[in-house]
C-alpha cells in the first residue's frame, strides 16, 4: 500500500509541476522518477541503472522513428503536400458532404504531422466551405477537430503512438491495421453527434480583410503527396506479416528483405527520402543546418526526451519491484485494457497533453503486462491503442489543440467545451469499446 501511495504522490507530483508551474515535461518525469525510486528504497546503483537502461532502451528503439515521422510531416506541410491531399478529399466526397469531408481530411491529416498544423492549415478551408454551403461553423470544425484528434493519438507515425508500441515491445506494422481501423469505427457515433447536436450551436465564420490565401500553383502532384505517407505504412504492415510465425513469405530472401525494409527506422527512411522529392525545384539548402530538417529537429527533440524520461520512470517502476506488488493485489480484478485506458484519461485531462498522457501511462504499464494479462502479441497491440483511447479525452482548457481550435474559430469557451471537449469524450469511449470487443474475438 505504502509504494502504491508513493506512485500517486509521484504522478501528482509531475502533474502539479506540469500544469501549475509549467515545468517541462521531461524535466518534471526525469526528477519524477528519481524521487520515486529514492522513496521506495533503491539504491543509489539501482536509480542510476535504472535511467541508463529506461532512457537508452526506449530512444533506442523508437527516437529515430519519431525523429524521421516528424521530418515527413515537416516537408508535407511546408510544401503544400498535406493541402494538396486535403482538396482531393475534398474533391472525392464532394462540397456538399463538409462535415463528413472534413472529419475525413483531418483524420488523414494527422497522420504525418500534428494536431495543431492540420488545424491550423484546413481552417481556411473549413471557414469558406462552411459559409458557401450554409452549413454551422462550429459543426465544420467540430468534426475537423474530431478526425484529427482520431490518428493523433491511436495512428503512427504520430510520436505517442509510436513511443507507447516500442515501450510496450508491441508490433507498430499491426498498431498501425489496428489503430486505422478503431479510429475510424470509432468515429462513426462522433458524426451523428457533430450532425444531430453540434448543428444546434451558432457559430459564423468571420473573415479578416487581409486574410492569408493558401497558394496552389506549385503544389506537388496528389500522387508525390501521398507517396511518404502510404508507401511507410505499407512497408511497416508487409513486415510485420513477414514476422508472423507462419511464415507467410517463407523464411528465404523476400522475407528477410521485407522484414529490413519494413523495419519502422527503413520504412520511414524511405518516406522522409520521398518528402525531399516534394519542393517544385530540390535545394540542397533544404537538407542543411538551417533548413527543415533543422526545423524537424527542433519539433522533435522534446517529444523523444520526454519518452525518453518516461522510459526512465517506467524502468524505476519495474526495478521497484511493482510488478508482483500490482500481481498479488489485483489478482482477483479483471481490468484488462480498461486500467491504461482509464490511466491516459486521467492523465491526459489532469495535464493536457495528449503525448505525455501516453508516453507516461505506456511507462507505468509496461512492468504491469503479465499481472493484468496483457503480455499476448495482440494484447500488447490493443493496450498502446487502449493508451491511446485513453489520451483522447479530455481536451480542454489545459490543452494547446483546445485554445488553437477556439480561438482560430471563434468559439467562447463554453462552447467549446460542449462541442469538442464533449465529443472528445465521446470518441475515446467508442474507441475504448471496440477495442473491448475486438479483444474478446482475439
Amino acid at each position: 500500500m505504502l509504494t502504491i501511495l508513493i506512485i500517486l504522490l509521484s504522478l501528482a507530483v509531475i502533474i502539479t509541476a506540469i500544469v501549475k508551474y509549467d515545468i517541462h515535461p521531461f524535466l518534471a518525469l526525469f526528477v519524477g522518477a528519481i524521487g520515486y525510486g529514492l522513496l521506495v528504497g533503491m539504491s543509489p546503483t539501482a536509480i542510476l541503472k535504472s535511467i541508463e537502461e529506461g532512457f537508452g532502451s526506449v530512444l533506442g528503439k523508437i527516437g529515430l522513428v519519431i525523429l524521421l515521422g516528424v521530418i515527413i510531416g515537416t516537408f508535407l506541410e511546408k510544401t503544400g503536400g498535406a493541402f494538396v491531399i486535403a482538396q482531393k478529399v475534398l474533391q472525392l466526397i464532394g462540397e456538399k458532404s463538409v462535415m463528413l469531408a472534413m472529419m475525413i481530411t483531418g483524420w488523414i491529416l494527422s497522420i504525418p504531422i500534428f494536431g495543431d498544423s492540420a488545424f491550423v492549415m484546413m481552417n481556411p478551408i473549413n471557414k469558406s466551405l462552411s459559409f458557401k454551403s450554409k452549413l454551422p461553423y462550429a459543426a465544420t470544425t467540430v468534426a475537423l477537430t474530431l478526425g484529427i484528434t482520431a490518428t493523433h493519438s491511436l495512428v503512427p507515425p504520430t510520436p505517442g503512438p509510436i513511443a507507447a508500441a516500442g515501450i510496450l515491445g508491441a508490433d507498430l506494422g499491426m498498431v498501425i491495421f489496428w489503430g486505422c481501423i478503431v479510429s475510424a469505427v470509432a468515429l462513426v457515433p462522433c458524426f451523428f453527434f457533430v450532425k444531430y447536436y453540434v448543428t444546434k450551436f451558432d457559430l459564423s465564420p468571420k473573415f479578416a480583410d487581409n486574410e492569408a490565401v493558401i497558394e496552389t500553383t506549385h503544389n506537388p502532384s496528389i500522387g508525390k503527396s501521398a507517396m511518404p505517407i502510404i508507401i511507410p505504412l505499407v512497408l511497416i504492415v508487409l513486415g510485420s506479416v513477414a514476422n508472423y510465425p507462419t511464415k507467410p513469405f517463407g523464411d528465404g530472401t523476400l522475407s528477410e528483405a521485407l522484414k529490413f525494409v519494413g523495419s519502422p527506422v527503413m520504412a520511414l527512411l524511405a518516406g522522409a527520402f520521398l518528402s525531399f522529392m516534394l519542393p517544385k525545384k530540390f535545394d540542397r539548402q533544404l537538407l542543411s543546418s538551417t533548413s527543415w530538417i533543422s526545423e524537424s529537429l527542433v519539433i522533435a527533440a522534446p517529444i523523444i526526451l520526454i519518452t525518453g524520461a518516461g522510459g526512465v520512470f517506467g524502468k524505476m517502476l519495474q526495478n521497484s519491484g511493482i510488478a508482483d506488488l500490482v500481481s498479488n493485489n489485483l489478482k482477483d480484478a479483471n481490468w484488462g485494457i480498461f486500467l491504461p485506458f482509464l490511466m491516459a484519461l486521467a492523465l491526459k485531462t489532469a495535464q493536457g497533453s495528449s503525448t505525455v498522457a501516453i508516453v507516461t501511462t505506456a511507462s507505468i504499464v509496461a512492468p504491469l503486462m503479465a499481472s493484468l494479462g496483457l503480455d499476448s502479441e495482440t494484447m500488447r497491440i490493443f493496450t498502446v491503442l487502449a493508451i491511446g483511447a485513453g489520451a483522447i479525452a479530455i481536451s480542454h482548457a489545459n490543452d494547446s489543440f483546445f485554445w488553437v481550435m477556439t480561438q482560430m474559430s471563434g468559439m467562447n469557451i463554453k462552447m467549446g467545451n460542449q462541442t469538442h471537449s464533449l465529443g472528445t469524450l465521446l470518441l475515446a469511449c467508442s474507441a475504448i469499446i471496440l477495442l473491448y470487443v475486438f479483444s474478446l474475438f482475439m
